[in-house]
């Protein structure tokens, strides 16, 4: 069934801002003598919150400073925008979906500042997104729970059964299926269990999608 709309993580999926996002997590730990690899990293926080990193970062005792999130972001922008490109393959999907006249939209559990930061790079993609760009953090209810993915879909009007997610992390595949909505799982670096666990339909390249999608 071709779906009414494609909702959209961000990070990792529209734009590759993981690996500088990850890179600076570890050297921030280190700073505060935590010390973990960026595989234990991403098995730690990818998909979450850096308010949920903070936390789960003090447990293990880092002792990050109660200012810390906001210092975080501040030197993730700057790193961010010095260059952050899309993933490979996202400019010929939106223009598939455009020409099929299917609504998108993003959700994403990072701040609306980091999605311009981002995004602001690529001004023909963030232009098709404009006034579509929707923020966990500012809705107050992040993934996994379904609220943003249910905003979104609210916002552009359509039924939640109707929409197709594309996540690449188990945190937001659980916030698509707990919308209930069809989520397919982008794993570009092949076999991901935690991803599958989900419900996720995986796949490997956006080249996938529109057959995925029935276009």
């Amino acid at each position: 069934m071709t779906p009414s709309a494609v909702l959209f993580d961000c990070d990792g999926v529209l734009v590759d801002s993981e690996p500088a996002t990850f890179a600076l997590i570890q050297e921030e730990f280190a700073a505060h003598g935590l010390h973990l690899s960026i595989p234990e990293l991403e098995a730690l926080f990818i998909g979450g919150t850096i308010e949920g990193v903070r936390t789960i970062a003090n447990e293990m005792g880092a002792g990050l400073p109660e200012d810390w999130v906001d210092q975080y972001y501040e030197r993730l922008y700057a790193r961010l925008c010095k260059g952050t490109p899309l993933m490979p393959g996202i400019p010929e999907l939106l223009e598939i979906l455009d020409k099929s006249e299917i609504p998108y939209a993003v959700g994403s559990n990072g701040r609306m500042a980091k999605m311009r930061a981002t995004l602001g790079q690529h001004p023909e993609i963030e232009a098709k997104l404009e006034g579509r760009l929707f923020s966990g953090q500012d809705l107050g209810k992040p993934k996994p729970a379904p609220d943003l993915y249910l905003h979104a879909a609210a916002a552009l009007g359509v039924d939640p059964a109707r929409c197709v997610v594309i996540e690449d992390s188990a945190t937001g595949a659980s916030a698509g299926i707990a919308a209930g909505m069809r989520v397919l799982g982008y794993a570009p670096q092949g076999p991901n269990p935690r991803l599958a666990a989900t419900g996720a339909e995986l796949f490997t390249k956006m080249a996938e999608v529109p057959k995925l999608l029935g276009l």
